[in-house]
C-alpha cells in the first residue's frame, strides 16, 4: 500500500509539473542582432489552433526584421496548455 502511494504521489508531480524547452534552429552568418520579433500560438489539451502562425517569415515581419540572422524555437507545455514561439533576431 505504501509503494502504491508513493507511486501515485510521484505520478502526480510529473504530471503537474510544466517544462520549457528551447533551442537554436538556424544561425546564419549575420551579426546584426538589433530586431527581435517573435510568432507564437497556444494549444489547449494539445488540440493546435487553427489560427496560428508560428512561421520564420511572420516572426520576421512581426519584428521588422529584413536579414535574418538567428531563428529559435520556445516550447513551454503546461498541464492543459503548451504555447509555442518562434523568435526570430537580425536586422
Amino acid at each position: 500500500m505504501k509503494k502504491i502511494k508513493l507511486a501515485l504521489a510521484s505520478l502526480t508531480v510529473v504530471v503537474l509539473t510544466s517544462c520549457s524547452i528551447s533551442g537554436p534552429l538556424l544561425i546564419t552568418d549575420n551579426k546584426a542582432l538589433e530586431k527581435r520579433g517573435e510568432a507564437s500560438y497556444t494549444s489547449w489539451l494539445g488540440f493546435p489552433p487553427f489560427d496560428g502562425d508560428i512561421s520564420i517569415q511572420t516572426a520576421a515581419k512581426n519584428g521588422g526584421i529584413t536579414k535574418v540572422a538567428t531563428v529559435d524555437q520556445r516550447i513551454y507545455g503546461g498541464f492543459f496548455r503548451t504555447t509555442v514561439t518562434t523568435i526570430v533576431t537580425g536586422e
